[in-house]
């Protein structure tokens, strides 16, 4: 039933007008009425959370709650309704019941967290976006290294923006009493495709493992089956995120990647005992982090193209001429952002750097600065502060650039 409400509101009209198209193809003209169907804001969202809690109980995990209420509140909880983490039963809906009173310190931590949130949206991801949507909205009239910037900064974009959310629910959530799981886990910094999706989305990718891929017989059932799951459980993926076959693409691409990385492991570790390579050196790492970019970026190109067929055209277009010199001659400030924005996100990047390294080698920022003096904390607190008021992008001059995992 919940995927049945999931189907109506958001790939009745996909489904229809692909029937169609497929009538169109085998001679058979095919009429269907057309809907105009408002999408809930969020259905993906609290429909995989409701189902998670059905499989649950379903499963004895957890018992099932007789409070409707309560039930209605762990599906709708108004933090990571619209976009996620996509909680589970056993960790939210187990808090409901808890007693809740304030705390500074837990309020102090969520605030912060929060702050970090709207640094990444309004100071990074919405001055990506710029420069983003300058270009894919109208990629007829760019080419080369001009498409592949905007691709690279659309790879950040949708972590700063995703992120940022998920930093703002996990913060308010926390203020009020309650934990969230954790949705991203520094991504970028990923040596392989399948450790990057360990790391991103986290709530997402968990949950098609333990409701997907796990139940389809995961890696229990040969290498075969287990290459066939993955590709089922990206393709899907790609499907959630949306009515369109640009996205599925998109999911295909990144399960095409981990069977090839997975099936070519044996031959990849014995080329590196023969050559004596020193997997564990930083110039490793590094080739290794950059090559998974590379195709995870790829891979973006195709969820942020308005089709399957303007995904193609733009890739066309991109390696249809070479034309580094536009990082040198100016052309890279009439893509929409001036020399001031590069130098602002330059700075954040270094800021966003650091602390990203810190958390990597397991250093955390936040226990360390709430160890300083008050002196200390509160200029960092303020500078934090006016330094988003001072370099966000909002206003009634921009415009309105809204969280992208809102459409999902």
């Amino acid at each position: 039933m919940n995927l049945a409400i999931l189907f109506f509101f958001k790939y009745f009209n996909f489904a229809c007008i692909t029937f169609v198209k497929l009538g169109e193809f085998l001679g058979v003209p095919i009429r269907l009425p057309a809907f105009e169907v408002i999408l809930p804001v969020g259905i993906s969202f609290y429909t995989f959370q409701a189902l998670s809690y059905t499989m649950d109980v379903y499963r004895g995990e957890i018992p099932a709650e007789k409070n409707f209420l309560k039930y209605a509140l762990f599906v709708s909880f108004f933090p990571q309704l619209v976009a996620g983490p996509i909680e589970r039963s056993k960790n939210l809906l187990s808090q409901i019941s808890e007693r809740h009173t304030f705390l500074w310190v837990r309020v102090k931590s969520g605030l912060l967290l929060m702050l970090f949130g709207y640094f990444q949206k309004v100071v990074i991801a919405d001055r990506l976006a710029i420069l983003v949507n300058q270009i894919y909205n109208h990629y007829q009239a760019y080419e080369g290294f001009e498409i592949a910037l905007a691709t690279v900064f659309f790879a950040f974009q949708i972590y700063f923006d995703f992120a940022s959310y998920s930093n703002i629910a996990v913060g308010a959530s926390r203020v009020l009493g309650f934990r969230l799981m954790e949705n991203f886990n520094t991504p970028y910094f990923s040596l392989s495709v399948s450790e990057f999706w360990r790391r991103w989305h986290i709530s997402l990718s968990t949950w098609f493992r333990d409701y997907l891929y796990i139940p389809l017989g995961g890696n229990r059932k040969g290498k075969l089956r287990k290459y066939l799951n993955l590709m089922i459980v990206f393709l899907i993926s790609g499907l959630w995120h949306g009515a369109s076959w640009h996205y599925v693409a998109w999911g295909g691409l990144n399960g095409f990647f981990q069977v090839v990385e997975d099936w070519t492991k044996p031959l990849r570790d014995s080329v590196f005992r023969r050559f004596g390579v020193n997997r564990k050196c930083f110039s490793h790492k590094l080739l290794s982090g950059v090559f998974t970019f590379v195709l995870v970026d790829f891979a973006w190109l195709f969820f942020r193209s308005d089709g399957l067929i303007t995904g193609l055209r733009m890739l066309r277009r991109m390696f249809l001429r070479f034309n580094p010199w536009i990082f040198f001659d100016g052309t890279l400030y009439t893509l929409g952002l001036e020399q001031k924005d590069f130098t602002v996100l330059a700075v954040s990047f270094a800021i966003i750097l650091f602390f990203s390294i810190c958390r990597y080698r397991g250093f955390h920022v936040g226990p360390a600065l709430a160890r300083q003096g008050l002196w200390f904390r509160w200029t960092f607190y303020f500078f934090a502060i006016f330094f988003v008021l001072i370099f966000g992008v909002y206003g009634p001059d921009t415009n309105e650039s809204v969280f992208i995992y809102f459409q999902f």
